[in-house]
């Protein structure tokens, strides 16, 4: 897998995904806090499989 995120994308993910799964644990407590592992992982593996589909780079292009 290409890295197709950005700096700025990455951490905007880790960080949503973060909050979305501490509601498993605080908040309303509800299973739906797990959809939060999805922006953590593609985040902290900085490759999403839906911008490889639409052909969207945040990340800078090497040269």
């Amino acid at each position: 897998m290409t890295k197709n995120e950005g700096t700025l994308d990455r951490t905007l993910r880790v960080i949503v995904g973060l909050v979305l799964l501490s509601l498993v644990f605080i908040g309303p407590q509800t299973y739906w806090g797990l959809i939060g592992l999805v922006p953590l992982v593609t985040g902290l593996i900085g490759s999403c499989p839906v911008y490889s589909l639409l052909g969207i780079r945040t990340c800078p292009m090497k040269s």
